[in-house]
């Protein structure tokens, strides 16, 4: 069950500021680092790595981030409201009750990492990679996902809400079980067998779309 009011991060949306910036970047310099229980409200960071930082109970709002590599770091009750993230990957990360809430990272890789109760809303993830992840508790609702990757993903529990979906590529993806009635999935990429896209929930309309991977004419 998804706690607070759109999501699933457990911190407390009044928590101050307690670590400056070159405080936080002093940190990624080292390892095994953790930051917990703060908030970063403008934050700005370019070009660095945070080498497996761990955070947990941390707020972002409207921070900047560009070609920063959140690699291999791990973010528990993190939720990050109205930021960017300009060529940033957040590969092999485990992300564990996190909300994205507004934010913008468009081709942001998650690959290879693990997603437990993670929320997307609002938000712009074209051309994202989730491929070879381990995902269980993922919400999406109202957030764009074209031409996103999601090969071989164990992908469990998932929602999508209004989510646009098209051209995303699920080789090897198993879809069962999902509701995608209210997503468009116009072009989505499957294998030949479609297996993919058995056990899936469709609308009407798309039902008839998706016929014509069959070969079929709807007249």
């Amino acid at each position: 069950m998804r706690q607070g009011k759109r999501g699933f991060a457990q911190v407390k949306e009044h928590i101050g500021q307690h670590v400056g910036r070159e405080e936080l970047l002093d940190g990624f310099a080292d390892d095994d680092v953790r930051f917990a229980m703060t908030s970063f409200d403008g934050l700005e960071l370019e070009g660095v790595s945070t080498n497996g930082t761990s955070f947990d109970q941390v707020i972002f709002r409207s921070c900047l981030f560009e070609d920063v590599d959140f690699s291999d770091a791990s973010f528990t009750d993190v939720r990050f409201e109205a930021c960017r993230f300009i060529s940033c990957t957040m590969e092999r990360c485990w992300l564990n009750r996190c909300d994205f809430a507004g934010c913008s990272a468009p081709g942001m890789s998650f690959a290879k990492g693990r997603l437990t109760s993670v929320f997307f809303g609002d938000c712009q993830l074209g051309y994202a990679d989730f491929s070879e992840t381990k995902i269980q508790g993922l919400v999406a609702e109202s957030t764009s996902l074209v031409e996103s990757a999601w090969r071989d993903v164990r992908l469990k529990t998932a929602h999508f809400d209004a989510c646009d979906l098209a051209r995303a590529e699920f080789m090897g993806t198993s879809l069962a079980g999902i509701d995608l009635s209210t997503c468009e999935i116009s072009g989505l990429v499957v294998s030949s067998t479609l297996h993919e896209l058995r056990g899936c929930t469709v609308s009407p309309l798309q039902a008839i779309a998706l016929a014509g991977y069959l070969g079929v004419q709807v007249k």
